[in-house]
């Protein structure tokens, strides 16, 4: 049985490749994707609800347990990419993300990358249960 993905719980950012993304031949590090995909990440998070003003009102953080990241096609100096993310999966304490960088000129996909997320409060480090709703919302209520 297929979950449903609110429409919102998938995010399109464009970024441009700048000299320092890249060696001296022009192309991008391999490492810098991962940055890309932590700004989409953190995009969706704050359009789910999880802004940095609820990450402080709750001290709970979406960390990242595991990366899987292919690398396809190199981007290079002076690309405009897409980086598009969107959630695929959820349980318990843990859910799963899935991009893909586009360079926008050809529509050539360059990476694929999956990651596992889960919830931990903060300074303890303790798991915590996704909200009720999820993924409709990363957004814990008040405590009175």
């Amino acid at each position: 049985m297929e979950k449903s993905i609110p429409e919102h719980c998938r995010i399109c950012t464009e970024v441009r490749v700048m000299y320092f993304d890249t060696d001296a031949g022009g192309v991008v590090h391999n490492i810098v994707y991962l940055r890309f995909i932590e700004t989409a990440r953190t995009l969706l998070a704050i359009q789910m609800g999880m802004d940095f003003a609820e990450i402080e009102r709750t001290g709970i953080h979406a960390v990242v347990s595991r990366t899987e990241i292919d690398y396809k096609r190199p981007a290079k100096l002076g690309d405009i990419l897409r980086v598009e993310g969107r959630v695929v999966e959820w349980s318990g304490v843990r859910f799963w993300v899935e991009f893909e960088v586009i360079r926008s000129a050809d529509s050539a996909l360059l990476v694929t990358c999956r990651q596992a997320l889960a919830l931990v409060q903060m300074p303890a480090g303790k798991p915590v249960r996704l909200p009720a709703g999820f993924p409709a919302t990363l957004a814990f209520p008040q405590v009175p």
